[in-house]
């Protein structure tokens, strides 16, 4: 948990910014433009990508943090493959901006996630098994993409998400989140249990009850 009263952060600058088109989930094509930065807290290599209509007002924005079995591989341990497919596709519909952020596992890195997933293999849940291996629950802080949102001229958004730590952290950094937009229910057999230790432990937004009740009638 962070402290609401945050102090400021520190302003960063845009380093470079280049057109890149993608091939979406979907099938369509979109052009991005994707962003690097100078000055991030963190000095990590963190991307900005910015799809659809420009918004003048109050863009939609996906906070994501990186996950090489999940975005990558389409491992179904997790819901972050089909998290970030949703995001670009509504992003290239809406206009808005992606955050990229280098924090894969939670912020404990790769090669940690995968002790993690050994240790979830033998019964623990997504949090205890980060406990067990003498970690936090979720290492993550956004202060980078509160000064990417304010190195891009933005200090309200939508967000996009099922974490409340998000729109938190955000908030005490100085960006208004005016409404939060939950992420759907990608449940499969594999990442159930992670789910609902996120549901149950750290309140985020997934209504696996109404799922199962879909899953029931289909």
């Amino acid at each position: 948990m962070h402290n609401p009263i945050d102090p400021p952060v520190d302003p960063c600058t845009v380093r470079t910014r280049v057109r890149v088109p993608l091939r979406l989930p979907t099938g369509l094509m979109a052009d991005a433009w994707v962003s690097t930065f100078h000055g991030l807290s963190d000095g990590a290599e963190h991307l900005a990508v910015e799809l659809g209509p420009p918004d003048p007002g109050t863009p939609l924005v996906r906070v994501h943090s990186e996950c090489l079995t999940g975005d990558v591989l389409g491992s179904a341990r997790c819901d972050c493959g089909p998290q970030l497919d949703e995001a670009l596709t509504a992003l290239r519909e809406a206009g808005g901006v992606l955050l990229y952020l280098r924090q894969e596992g939670r912020g404990i890195g790769l090669y940690r996630k995968l002790d993690a997933y050994r240790l979830q293999d033998g019964g623990l849940d997504t949090y205890e098994a980060n406990q067990a291996l003498g970690l936090g629950d979720d290492l993550r802080d956004y202060t980078v993409a509160a000064q990417m949102l304010r190195a891009l001229g933005h200090t309200c958004v939508d967000l996009l998400t099922n974490n409340p730590d998000k729109a938190r952290q955000l908030t005490a950094r100085g960006i208004t989140v005016r409404r939060t937009h939950p992420t759907g229910v990608h449940i499969n057999p594999h990442n159930r249990a992670y789910l609902t230790a996120k549901a149950e432990k750290t309140l985020h937004t997934i209504r696996l009850h109404e799922r199962t009740e879909k899953e029931k009638i289909a």
